[in-house]
């Protein structure tokens, strides 16, 4: 029999629709925090630090720093979070952050802005993964995919206004003012919701684990977990079985890899790119929101159509489309043909990028789904670094930006080809388990 205290923490949005929208704002203000970074920083790099425009490695450098770090602090905050719990976790991330538009504002060199970014991959990789944990944890399993739809949506909304507004305020106050006025704004204000409104959302995955166990799910809706790892796993055998002992779980990791190299690309080389084709900085901004807009829109219908449809599908398409609309990019000329292209890329994040973690949701067990989305997006995430040095070794080698745009969308089409290979469909609802 189940306690008083385990039917007390109901799931499902409705039920919790208080905490599910704090949860959303706390990752809108997420994104905004990154987005910060990704438009005026690298547009501006020569200008303001100093970086020469032909030193791709340099460029790059930065983004290989939050990559790695971030990476690695996805799989900590997930082992964390079931220790410590999800508010606490989301509360040191914010603290982390706070020195961050202090340092761009000081900055004498581009090794400070490369350090900071070392501590916004700190906070992002605590902040981003406790709000999807959290919201995981209070809603129900026909609701993943719109759960985190709506989570990404709110994010890269984020991102793709910061730059916007960023860019605005760079061309009215600096770059390094601007970057300081509206980051001390947004981590502030994290700050004080994530300490006066945000609860801690552990119960609830807990009191889902003991329905689980006293079998109380129907089995027509079971999920497909894996069967070759203990009840209360190890970390070593979480990493391992999300790393490769689970085909399944091989194909999530390396597509949330290689995706990311497109948001590498995006971050670095998009600006750099636009800005060489003597766009003011604001066009590149506008041209680059269409990327982050598509996407983060887009969610609100993409995630909701994988509880429909499944999983699989989406994501396979998603990598492909991501892929054409990188290589169409540097396949024509004009603010239009760049904004469809943007808008394309967006749009085949959008496919991909909720559905991928909700597929690893679907078949990660309650007591380790902490654990799993960290290590999950421990791989997705060192994408970044993985995918800044790749691009940076191409266009270095090269000469030429171009080549780091046909290396991503060449990666895309491959790892998008691995994933319709070995993955299969993860919705209990249409793969349940026997």
């Amino acid at each position: 029999m189940m306690s008083a205290q385990t039917m007390a923490y109901a799931h499902g949005i409705r039920l919790n629709l208080s905490q599910f929208l704090h949860q959303l704002l706390q990752v809108f203000l997420v994104g905004l925090t990154i987005g910060m970074m990704r438009t005026v920083v690298p547009a501006l790099a020569e200008s303001e630090f100093g970086v020469p425009k032909t030193s791709f490695l340099l460029l790059t450098a930065f983004v290989v720093a939050f990559g790695v770090v971030k990476g690695v602090m996805n799989f900590v905050a997930g082992r964390l979070s079931e220790r410590l719990g999800r508010k606490r976790v989301l509360l040191i991330g914010w603290w982390v952050a706070l020195p961050i538009p202090l340092m761009v504002w000081y900055a004498p060199s581009w090794g400070w802005v490369v350090t900071a970014t070392v501590l916004l991959g700190v906070n992002q990789g605590l902040t981003w993964s406790m709000t999807q944990t959290a919201k995981l944890d209070i809603t129900r399993m026909q609701e993943r995919g719109l759960t985190l739809g709506l989570n990404e949506f709110a994010g890269y909304v984020g991102v793709a206004l910061a730059g916007i507004i960023t860019a605005w305020l760079a061309t009215l106050l600096g770059a390094r003012l601007g970057l300081l006025i509206f980051g001390m704004v947004v981590i502030v204000s994290a700050m004080i919701l994530t300490q006066f409104w945000i609860r801690e959302t552990l119960p609830w995955a807990k009191a889902e684990a003991a329905r689980h166990a006293a079998g109380t799910q129907a089995s027509a809706v079971r999920p497909r977990y894996p069967r070759n790892i203990s009840s209360h796993p190890s970390t070593r055998e979480v990493f391992t079985l999300m790393s490769w002992r689970d085909r399944r779980l091989l194909a999530l990791s390396q597509a949330g890899l290689v995706e990311k190299f497109v948001d590498a690309l995006v971050w670095v080389f998009y600006p750099l790119y636009l800005y060489q084709q003597n766009l003011s900085l604001t066009q590149v901004a506008s041209i680059i929101s269409v990327y982050g807009l598509t996407w983060g829109g887009s969610q609100l219908f993409t995630g909701r159509l994988s509880d429909r449809i499944g999983r699989h599908r989406p994501n396979v398409a998603g990598m492909w489309l991501c892929g054409a609309g990188v290589a169409l990019m540097v396949s024509g000329q004009g603010v239009l043909w760049w904004s469809l292209s943007a808008a394309l890329s967006g749009f085949g994040m959008a496919l991909l990028y909720p559905n991928l973690s909700a597929a690893v949701a679907d078949i990660a067990h309650p007591n380790w789904r902490g654990s799993a989305i960290g290590i999950y997006r421990f791989w997705r995430d060192l994408g970044y670094g993985i995918g800044a040095l790749g691009l940076g070794l191409a266009a270095h080698f090269s000469g030429q930006v171009e080549a780091a745009f046909w290396f991503v969308a060449l990666s895309m089409f491959a790892s998008g080809g691995v994933l319709w290979w070995l993955g299969e469909e993860t919705h209990p609802r249409l793969n349940p388990a026997a």
